[in-house]
């Protein structure tokens, strides 16, 4: 039995440099060219007569030991392979270490270790921090209420268009959230509870729904650039703004235009700088970029940079979930109904309500008109 053993590692170091040599040896002239013929790789043919000379030795004095040629697959390093692949002729990455790393190991085991370990660990801790200040400033700020009363006047803040933008990114970015949520934290927090087989069928699904929602939230964030990037060029009164925080804390009031300079972050940040990183990560991860070499280094940094981008971005939109629904009165109603009372635009956006009460900005811009009332549109839902 060790001398089949022997017999069939030799076969191993072997059988590659004797196809290599044979490829490299001279032949009868084909009669029809199909082209130039390939460059004979010289390192490549010497390395694998070294691999053939050492494990022959190898075999002989230790029979069934194989570590040379595990050596020579171990070093990242490109051999012969007859397979077309791209890196066919590479089985095992070279070394990388990732920051935060001790020590460098195979790229691919380095990144599994800093994508399972750091990377998750900092993420999940961010996005923690960022639900415990948020619950921290509503507990000692409560809801943001109007100071004045409702007018009964209603002005159209969204146009259902516009609206319909604004969902159409919001539903995607909370399924792509979620969904990626489960599969990069999935295996720490809900395998132990789930069990394999049901938690491998929920991440073979969310992994389903993150791809083809994606491309969904690209095609909306480049519309919703195109529609909202007027009114989210800097300006002036974006300094103050930011010096008070727009009196989120104090309660002071604070002028602004149709967007005030925190929306206009949100806007340049999240959705523009950071949307778009993920969306050209993902792009890579999905392999639908033409042209472009799919080695394991690309797709490694890839997902680093994809996992980084989206939980910054979902950091970002969580305060803005916040002050969009309970956090701030009748901020829901706006994109839910498109209108708002002349006493809320007033006071969180008096800028933009000026350019309305001077006649430079339609009150009502769509059709049909404003729904009588105002309790149904100055409430949230």
């Amino acid at each position: 039995m060790k001398n089949l053993f022997a017999t069939l590692a030799l076969m191993l170091a072997t059988s590659g440099a004797d196809l290599a040599l044979a490829q490299n040896a001279p032949s009868e002239p084909a009669a029809i060219a199909v082209g130039p013929a390939a460059p004979v790789n010289l390192a490549a043919v010497e390395s694998i007569d070294i691999l053939k000379q050492n494990q022959a030795e190898r075999t002989i004095d230790q029979p069934g030991n194989a570590a040379p040629t595990y050596r020579l697959v171990n070093d990242g390093t490109k051999h012969y392979s007859s397979l077309p692949a791209l890196e066919a002729g590479v089985l095992i990455q070279g070394k990388a270490q990732f920051p935060g790393q001790t020590r460098a190991t195979t790229a691919g085991e380095a990144w599994r270790q800093y994508r399972n370990g750091p990377l998750t660990m900092i993420g999940g801790a961010l996005l923690l921090i960022t639900l415990s200040v948020i619950a921290a400033f509503y507990y000692f700020r409560g809801q943001i209420k109007l100071h004045t009363p409702l007018t009964g006047r209603l002005v159209e803040r969204f146009t259902p268009g516009e609206r319909a933008l604004h969902w159409s990114m919001a539903l995607s970015f909370v399924s792509l959230a979620i969904s990626g949520s489960i599969i990069l934290f999935g295996k720490h927090v809900l395998l132990p509870v789930f069990g394999l087989t049901l938690f491998g069928w929920l991440a073979f699904l969310c992994k389903n729904i993150h791809n083809f929602i994606g491309p969904v939230f690209t095609v909306s964030i480049i519309l919703f650039f195109i529609k909202f990037v007027k009114d989210n060029l800097p300006s002036a009164s974006d300094i103050p703004w930011l010096f008070k925080f727009g009196g989120l804390l104090s309660g002071e009031h604070v002028s602004s235009g149709r967007f005030n300079a925190g929306e206009k972050i949100l806007f340049w940040g999240a959705v523009v700088g950071l949307g778009l990183v993920v969306s050209a990560s993902g792009f890579v991860l999905d392999m639908l970029v033409p042209s472009l070499e799919y080695s394991r280094a690309i797709m490694q940094i890839s997902n680093i940079v994809h996992i980084v981008a989206a939980l910054l971005a979902a950091a970002m939109v969580m305060g803005h979930i916040y002050l969009g629904t309970i956090g701030m009165e009748g901020a829901y109603a706006s994109m839910r109904t498109g209108y708002v009372d002349d006493a809320w635009a007033k006071e969180h956006h008096d800028a933009w309500y000026a350019e309305i009460e001077s006649g430079k900005i339609s009150r009502i811009r769509s059709e049909p008109a404003a729904p009588h009332g105002s309790s149904s549109v100055s409430q949230n839902a």
